[in-house]
């Protein structure tokens, strides 16, 4: 009744299995025969394989199979089967491993899951206990190394990104454009599709490493490697693009007025967090880091475990109108400090940055230019808070 029941459901919202193998001859038909008590809507992507794949697949005419003569990497076939999968009208497609580690049964996981949501814009990622005994510490290791960063670059904490047990929405991801073609794909799918407010969640799946039978083809030196260059330049566009846009729209949206009233007053913070935010804001954006504002106050932020909304908000003291009179406050006050005295005029230093001959004293001007703007601003802002809360709390 299950396995009927998914079958009607998968055909309701269009769902193809996708299976990428590169010879993994030992458990493919397995795999194929396990996935055909659900469904025939299968496309089989021969990744190059030398092994016997070719001669199973003879076996089973009544599914779609891509035959590539070379092997180019997972992610490579990967793109290909949903690709051709979205050309052929299907909505979504589950992707699942061919060395057997998965579970067929798991299949209606993925189906209801996607029922009950409210929306169907949704990437579901099959979320494994990588704590069991059988499972290799150099993957369980891999995986919490991936969590991390995919954290860092979304917001979103998961228990699973490595999985490759997933549920794909294709006509969002046919907008999307994707540059790698090995295992660091399916980190860089999922990194896009939320940066792009594809819904991405966990779903708990069973999993099994059968070293007698598994074949893994990563490579712990060069996968590695390319995983950590991805990561790299997608933490890079997160602090100085997706972060910033994802600001800038909001504050559009929403309109000054309720943005202030509802990201900034109305956050649920509390008044120490806040005021903590605001401070961490006002020193980034007052410091000499010119050109690093960004990066900084949403490493510091997602470090610290600070609002980055009001964090990067007051970051943008340093606003290009406002650079000449953070550059003659911080001048001279490094004057005073160093007791030194040098005659020029915010006008020049609008026109001519001869200023920057003394960055000695521009230096220590700046950092504590930044630090008393941000220990009165993060005081002052806390006893507003403090107040505010309290106020609030009193009318309810």
């Amino acid at each position: 009744m299950i396995k009927e029941f998914t079958n009607q459901k998968i055909d309701l919202f269009k769902v193809c299995v996708i299976i990428p193998t590169y010879n993994n001859c030992k458990t493919l038909a397995r795999v194929i025969d396990g996935v055909l008590l659900y469904t025939t809507n299968i496309i089989v992507v021969n990744d190059g394989a030398t092994d016997a794949t070719l001669e199973i697949l003879k076996n089973y005419p009544q599914i779609q199979q891509i035959h590539l003569s070379k092997n180019k990497g997972k992610g490579n076939a990967l793109r290909i089967g949903l690709a051709h999968a979205q050309k052929h009208n299907f909505k979504y497609a589950i992707t699942i491993d061919s060395d057997g580690q998965h579970f067929s049964e798991d299949i209606p996981v993925f189906i209801t899951a996607l029922e009950k949501a409210e929306n169907k814009n949704i990437l579901l990622i099959g979320a494994r206990n990588m704590n069991q005994e059988s499972v290799p510490k150099k993957s369980s290791f891999g995986n919490k190394f991936s969590n991390f960063w995919f954290w860092v670059e979304t917001g979103i904490k998961l228990k699973d990104t490595q999985s490759g047990y997933r549920l794909y929405p294709l006509e969002e991801l046919a907008k999307l454009n994707f540059y790698t073609s090995k295992f660091e794909f399916e980190i860089e799918v999922i990194v896009k599709a939320a940066w792009n407010d594809i819904i991405v969640k966990n779903v708990p799946v069973k999993v099994l490493y059968d070293e007698t039978e598994r074949v893994s083809h990563f490579r712990p030196f060069k996968d590695f490697t390319r995983i950590s260059i991805l990561n790299t330049w997608l933490v890079m566009v997160t602090f100085l693009y997706i972060k910033p846009r994802n600001f800038f729209q909001n504050l559009k949206k929403k309109g000054i007025k309720r943005f202030f009233v509802e990201d900034f007053l109305g956050s649920h913070d509390s008044p120490t967090k806040k005021a903590l935010s605001i401070a961490l804001g006002t020193f980034i954006g007052l410091s000499p880091f010119w050109g690093f504002h960004t990066v900084l106050v949403f490493f510091l932020a997602i470090t610290l475990k600070l609002n980055k909304v009001i964090a990067f908000g007051f970051s943008n003291l340093s606003l290009p109108p406002f650079i000449p009179f953070i550059i003659y406050a911080s001048s001279k006050i490094g004057q005073f400090i160093l007791g030194t005295n040098y005659s020029y005029t915010i006008e020049e230093i609008s026109t001519d940055f001869e200023v920057f001959k003394h960055l000695k004293t521009y230096i220590v001007g700046s950092f504590s230019l930044a630090i008393i703007s941000a220990t009165l601003l993060g005081v002052f802002s806390y006893v507003f808070f403090v107040i505010f809360h309290k106020k609030i709390n009193h009318n309810e």
